[in-house]
């Protein structure tokens, strides 16, 4: 089966930071832009920054018990092959990226081991980004 890419839209206070972060930092390729959103190629999917500058937002801190980490409620993300979640891993600490959760092995020596981080964008969306040994073990139970 082969997958299609999904299409995310997230509501950001500045895009400007938006753009230094997406395309600059996680090295996301910039699409279609105007005033009040840009596109951004979030490794093969589409997601789109929109400005939201009213500053009524309001940002959760919804905590859930995952395997000993407090993981932020809603979030979002990718499942990467485990050579780019390092590389992408070294440059977010490289850059002093604060984690909301530590990179680190989830569900050590079980059917869905993988590598995980949870970090937030300039506008505070939680972000997760994962990688498995053996990515059929994405739906494992």
């Amino acid at each position: 089966m082969s997958l299609r890419p999904f299409h995310l839209a997230i509501p950001v206070d500045d895009l400007a930071a938006a753009r230094g972060f997406y395309g600059a930092l996680l090295g996301c390729a910039e699409g279609r832009s105007s005033p009040e959103w840009v596109d951004f190629n979030f490794f093969g999917h589409q997601l789109v920054c929109h400005l939201d500058a009213s500053g009524k937002r309001q940002r959760t801190e919804i905590r859930n018990l995952v395997d000993g980490h407090g993981v932020p409620v809603p979030h979002f993300g990718l499942v990467m092959d485990i050579e780019t979640w390092t590389a992408l891993r070294d440059r977010l600490v490289a850059a002093g990226t604060e984690f909301v959760v530590e990179p680190n092995i989830r569900f050590s020596g079980q059917p869905g081991e993988q590598a995980t981080m949870f970090f937030r964008d300039p506008a505070g969306n939680n972000l997760e980004i994962k990688a498995f040994k053996r990515i059929e073990s994405l739906f494992a139970t």
